[in-house]
């Protein structure tokens, strides 16, 4: 049986983002919460990222440059369900991985992380596409973004272009350098024609690769954060190295396994992301060098 609607399945394909509720469970919901709140307490002990190093070398635990022990500002977790019984069910077993094969027929898992703003934090999120980050050889690869809490315009939201997935795949480069967001020009234009994305917690974002998004700094007294899970189709294949690299990278979850890479005509430039602790900070460098 299905968990989306075919309403629902159609409005993610005319708008390249669906909202959805019931995505986790009260009981996964508040596991998550709870690991979450732990986390940024013990983050007003640090001054620098921290945390048990990724695969790739990098601290666990991301800071933004105004944290402090008073004013926590915690903005990234990576690879959560690496080491979080919490996240890991909630990555293989929620219904959001049942609504990502509702839209593409299967879910391999590609990597996850949780994106937090915490109150009155300056933490934002410049334009970008995901595929420019990690293209594919088709573009069945979808972001599910699982509010932790609830979404909306005084913290934070996510906003969008809708439709722009059918769009043309904007690069992340000025010049030869990756700035990893969408040329400020370009972006002037897009804004005109954002919307924002609510919800609550437990909701889920479910985000076609290709859609162009960002979202402003939370202005509001209350957090919000995402945890954020990439699928693929089974028959999607990545083109570049997992900007987070994580030992489940390629696990299927929905579907059969496959050695066929299904492809589709797209142009996109290949990402030359620096190993920083998060993406964060490729975009604060990216804005010294083109600002």
């Amino acid at each position: 049986m299905s968990t989306l609607s075919e309403q629902q399945v159609e409005a993610f394909w005319r708008d390249g983002y669906l909202v959805a509720d019931n995505a986790v469970t009260d009981r996964q919901l508040a596991a998550l919460q709870a690991e979450l709140a732990a986390a940024v307490e013990e983050s007003r002990v640090h001054v620098a990222p921290f945390g048990a190093q990724t695969i790739d070398g990098r601290p666990r635990y991301d800071i933004a440059p105004d944290h402090s022990a008073s004013a926590p500002a915690l903005r990234r977790m990576n690879n959560p369900s690496e080491v979080s019984d919490a996240f890991r069910d909630v990555m293989e077993q929620s219904a959001t991985v049942d609504m990502v094969a509702d839209l593409i027929g299967s879910a391999k898992f590609h990597h996850d992380k949780v994106n937090l703003k915490l109150p009155g934090g300056s933490t934002q999120v410049a334009w970008h596409q995901d595929f420019a980050y990690t293209p594919h050889t088709n573009d069945d690869v979808i972001t599910a973004l699982i509010m932790v809490d609830d979404m909306n315009t005084e913290n934070g939201c996510l906003k969008a272009v809708p439709g722009s997935h059918r769009g043309p795949v904007y690069s992340l480069f000025a010049g030869d350098t990756f700035t990893g967001f969408i040329d400020p020009e370009v972006v002037r234009d897009l804004v005109t024609k954002e919307h924002g994305i609510y919800g609550s917690a437990g909701s889920v974002c479910l985000m076609h690769t290709r859609l162009a998004h960002g979202s402003d700094a939370n202005l509001s007294d209350r957090s919000r954060t995402l945890y954020i899970c990439v699928y693929t189709a089974n028959d999607a294949f990545p083109l570049a190295a997992n900007p987070m690299p994580n030992p489940d990278e390629g696990r299927v979850l929905r579907g059969e396994p496959t050695r066929a890479a299904r492809l589709t005509a797209a142009t996109v430039e290949l990402p030359a992301q620096p190993k920083r602790a998060s993406f964060f900070d490729v975009q604060a460098e990216g804005a010294e060098v083109s600002g």
